[in-house]
This record gives C-alpha cells, structure tokens and sequence, in this order.
C-alpha cells in the first residue's frame, strides 16, 4: 500500500472491518492489545511476515507470536496438552502466550516460527484486538509495533513514531493497561518460564499447582527459541543503569515509591501500575536525550517482569 504515513483507524466497526481488510491484502496493521501495540500480518502469507522483518529491522532467527481468537483455533496449529489447556482455560484471552509443538499441514509460513518446530501463540484479552481477529478469520503474526531493539509501543503515537511509513495503518484503541508484553511459557514436556511478563509466574504455579523452572537463557543470539529472548531489548536510546539508588548529576532518574525523581513508575510502590507506565515513562525520558537511571524495583510478582525488561534495556548494544 502506497502512502506517505499509516492510516489512523478508530477501534470502531467501521475501522476494524478497514484493519481486516488490510490484513486481507497482505498489508501490515498496528493495533493494541492488553500487553502493548502489536505490528500484525497474516501469519499465512510468506511475504506478509517478511515484511514484519523488514519493517522492524527483526532479525529472522527471532520468532513471531501469533494470535487467534480463542482456543478452538488455537489448537488447529499445535499439538495441544493437558497443561497448555489448564493454563489456556484459566488465563485466555489475557497476557499468557503458550508455545507448543507444530503440527503438519498447519499453513503458516515457516518464517513466523523462524524455522523451529514450535509455534508461540496468545489469545489477546482487548476486545478490539479479538474483534480484529475474528473479523479478519485468520491467525495474525504480530511482535510489537515497534524498531526491533526498542522501547516497545503502549500508544498509537508511539507506533507512528517508531514505523511511520514503514505499515499501513494503526488500529487505535487508546493506552495499554498491562503495559508489559505477555508471560511465555513452553511445554518441553513439562511447562517452563521462557520470558517473565504481563501475567505473574506465581499466578502461573498456582494454576498448574507446581514449580515453575526458568528457561536457561539461550547461548547466542541466533539459539533462541521464543520471542523477547535477546539480550539487548526495549532500549531507549540513551544508556540506561537499573538498582540506581544515587544517581549521577547527568542522569534522569526513573523513581518507583515515595522518592523525589524526574518521573515515577508509581509513587505508591504499586507493582501493577509501575507495569502500565514502564514504556510510556521510557519513551518520555528519552526525548530528553540525558542517561537514564531507574531505581530498585522489587524482584517479585509483575516486578519480575519490570526487571527483565530494564535489565535487557540496560545491557550493552551491538555497535
């Protein structure tokens, strides 16, 4: 689709029927979810995907989640499991993604899976997102609307900032409420953590009444076997330190509880809403163009997650 900006879609009828129908045409739709703004392809068309790379800057060893609209659909694409159903009937539609053996003939274009045998796969819990997917009828490949490496989309403006020209239209529907891309799990049998996210791990051994044993992290780069696995991601473009309890005169300082700070993730020291301001604070910060440091955030619950993602936003970055 030519154009010189994306299409500004309301999260209405009319708009999401024009979303369908460039996804129909092979075209590439922002649109929001509970955890941030997705970048969407139909996950069927090979060139489609591609140009989920291309318009990134993904490298093509990183794989793609794909969203469906419920769990019939789900399981037309992989061979389901006792605990991917506990799992799948307690937390979908919500922040959970499940990856899980391919099956044959399952239609996808092998880049979505980055040529694995698995398939990485949510039920989104924003009901303009499952109205996309239902009216499109097809699975959609969809990281987040964002340049691979950055900090991730929880606004309209922040895709249009990120992709201009590079997609066809953004589905808007308003901030993100979870803030945080979704909790991954994989089944190898037994369920195991492969990134922290949108929903808690406890919530997680709860719901499975047993342990939840961390992936090891991947040797390289190119040995990933889920997406949000690099090392450096969700960067601002200043440099970032984390656990800063003193900073530098330079640095903006990213506070979280009572504490005087240049912005605060939440001045209460609630987890839930530190979660929903993470990206959108990042993305304020930088337009400052100072180093940025962000004090102690608690290793438990959504904390986890906040952490992961500051601690890739912080290591170093490829030249």
């Amino acid at each position: 689709m030519d154009m010189t900006s994306p299409l500004i879609l309301p999260a209405d009828a009319p708009g999401i029927a024009r979303a369908a129908g460039l996804l129909a045409d092979g075209d590439l739709v922002a649109f929001a979810t509970e955890t941030v703004y997705g970048l969407g392809a139909d996950a069927r068309n090979g060139r489609a995907v591609a140009a989920i790379f291309d318009a990134k800057g993904r490298p093509r060893f990183n794989p793609l989640i794909v969203h469906v609209p419920d769990i019939d659909a789900a399981r037309t694409y992989v061979e389901w499991s006792d605990a991917a159903d506990i799992l799948a009937r307690t937390f979908w539609p919500g922040p959970l993604t499940l990856v899980l053996p391919l099956l044959p003939d399952h239609g996808l274009s092998p880049l979505v899976t980055a040529g694995l045998s698995t398939l990485a796969l949510r039920v989104p819990a924003k009901p303009s997102a499952r109205a996309l997917l239902k009216a499109f009828g097809g699975p959609v490949a969809a990281p987040s609307a964002n340049p691979s490496g950055r900090i991730s989309p929880t606004t309209a403006t922040h895709v249009r900032q990120g992709l201009g020209d590079r997609i066809a239209a953004i589905l808007d529907d308003g901030a993100c409420p979870v803030g945080l891309e979704s909790t991954i799990i994989a089944f190898s049998p037994a369920p195991v953590l492969m990134r922290a996210g949108g929903l808690p791990a406890e919530a997680i051994q709860t719901a499975l009444g047993t342990a939840l044993p961390r992936a090891p992290h991947p040797k390289s780069e190119e040995t990933v076997t889920a997406p949000g696995q690099l090392n450096s991601h969700y960067a601002p473009r200043a440099p970032l330190r984390t656990q800063v309890t003193e900073p530098n005169a330079n640095e903006l300082l990213l506070g979280f509880g009572p504490m005087p700070c240049d912005l605060n993730l939440s001045e209460t020291g609630d987890l839930q809403e530190a979660a929903a301001n993470l990206f959108a604070h990042l993305h304020q910060l930088d337009k400052l163009h100072r180093p940025i440091a962000v004090a102690p955030i608690p290793d438990t619950g959504l904390g986890c997650a906040i952490n992961d993602r500051l601690s890739r936003a912080a290591a170093p970055r490829a030249p």
